[in-house]
């Protein structure tokens, strides 16, 4: 019997179907295929089309920004254009939805595929704002390298997961006579799609998410631990994004993945985007007339006055934090590894960020350069290494940035409409009128 295969592919502005004889023929266009059938096959196939036609154009809807011709700063990404460019680097993702409340997930990260724990990397830690409860920051801050996989997750979690990461590092062959791990997980707070108070993820889940760890594309949007995180006024979650510096400057490669979940003003690629849309923080306060002062029955309102979403002075509206993750292959050591996630910062600004009082915004770098790691089964005391000198630093500085500001952006495009937890409700970012307000502002290639 013949059957026939649909898929849908994006030509850059809309999908469009093609169609293929099972066995898989040539694909040719769908509406080439249709004059050819008989009439009832024709007046069925029509049928089936119509019903799927609205979930294909939907899935669809869903892009990364730079399929939509929206190419922050000047440098190239890597091939997949996600943290995974970077040699060695591997991403995996574990998603708990469950019934109406649970919203959350595990994602981790792990430099390189061997026995992290005896073959460090060198790392570093920056704190944009401290309200965050990161574990395992203090070490790496100290000792300047990374002997864990990297874990994301949501804040109450953060303690499961930790030990979790510590399980799977104690179980590794040759760990057998480790007494103490650094295991090194970040969080941002999803309370308000996720019931956070359950507290549901386990041990098993943060293995799942390691095991599942690969070296290919990234899933973006609302997965692991993105999948009940908002940002910018809009349901956001995991986004990646890379930089490939050109040869005459060591063609090295950086590599971002963030967990969004901050508030502030949306700024793409240069476009006040929120300002128009009319969604952003203090979006209800102005524009406003500067007084000279303060009527005599008038007193200023704070954090504690009874705003919407406000709770001991935490804000979910601008508040809820942001984790970034930077690699790169460049040989480097903790020092410079700092000063890269100093840049990462300025990626969030970007966006239209700005480091909330309640945001816990935090940054972990790494090397994967096999010339600066660290094997503690080494015989000698004499570590000798060659490393990237400070002068060169400027143009990974730069890659650092951008790719932050577009790993942001496409955690944003990519997630999709939410409800959650006591009937939350989170919109995705409208695309077709942001890309209405681009247009105007000419922000495409």
């Amino acid at each position: 019997m013949l059957t026939y295969q649909i898929v849908s592919k994006f030509n850059g502005v809309k999908p469009i179907l093609f169609i293929a004889a099972d066995p898989i023929q040539s694909w040719k266009p769908l509406p080439s295929i249709i004059p050819k059938m008989n009439h009832l096959t024709r007046i069925l196939f029509v049928l089936l089309i119509t019903l799927l036609l609205s979930d294909v154009i939907y899935s669809q809807d869903r892009h990364r920004v730079r399929d939509l011709r929206i190419s922050p700063g000047i440098l190239s990404p890597g091939s997949l254009n996600a943290i995974t460019d970077v040699d060695g680097v591997m991403v995996g993702h574990l998603t708990r939805i469950e019934g109406d409340n649970i919203r959350t997930g595990v994602t981790a990260i792990l430099p390189h595929d061997g026995n992290l724990f005896r073959d460090r990397v060198p790392a570093a830690v920056y704190v944009g704002n401290g309200y965050g409860k990161a574990l395992g920051f203090t070490q790496v801050r100290e000792l300047g390298e990374l002997e864990t996989p990297l874990a994301l997750t949501n804040t109450l979690s953060i303690f499961d997961v930790a030990r979790g990461v510590a399980d799977y590092v104690l179980n590794q062959p040759g760990n057998e006579n480790v007494r103490s791990v650094n295991p090194v997980v970040g969080e941002t707070n999803d309370g308000y799609l996720n019931d956070i108070r359950a507290r549901i993820l386990t041990t098993n889940d943060v293995y799942s998410a390691i095991n599942a760890a690969s070296s290919g594309p990234v899933a973006e949007g609302n997965v692991g631990a993105g999948t009940g995180t908002r940002a910018l006024g809009f349901k956001a979650g995991i986004g990646t994004s890379s930089r490939q510096l050109p040869e005459s400057h060591g063609g090295y490669t950086v590599g971002v993945l963030v967990q969004s979940n901050f508030g502030g003003v949306l700024t793409v690629n240069g476009a006040p985007v929120g300002e128009e849309l009319g969604n952003h923080y203090m979006s209800g306060d102005v524009p406003y007339e500067v007084s000279t002062g303060l009527k005599p029955d008038e007193s200023p309102q704070t954090a504690e006055s009874g705003r919407p979403g406000v709770d001991d002075g935490y804000d979910y509206d601008v508040d809820g934090s942001i984790m970034i993750v930077v690699a790169t292959d460049a040989p480097l050591t903790s020092r410079n590894l700092e000063r890269l996630a100093k840049r990462a910062m300025l990626g969030v600004a970007r966006t239209g960020g700005f480091a909330s009082n309640g945001s816990g915004d935090y940054v972990i770098t790494f090397s994967t350069h096999e010339d600066v790691r660290r094997n503690i089964d080494s015989d000698t005391d004499i570590i000798e290494q060659s490393v990237l000198a400070n002068s060169a630093m400027s143009p990974l500085f730069l890659a650092a940035v951008e790719a932050t500001e577009e790993a942001i952006l496409n955690s944003l495009f990519k997630a999709e409409p939410m409800t959650g937890h006591d009937g939350s409700e989170m919109d995705a970012l409208p695309i077709d009128k942001v890309m209405e307000i681009l247009k105007e502002y000419n922000v495409f290639d």
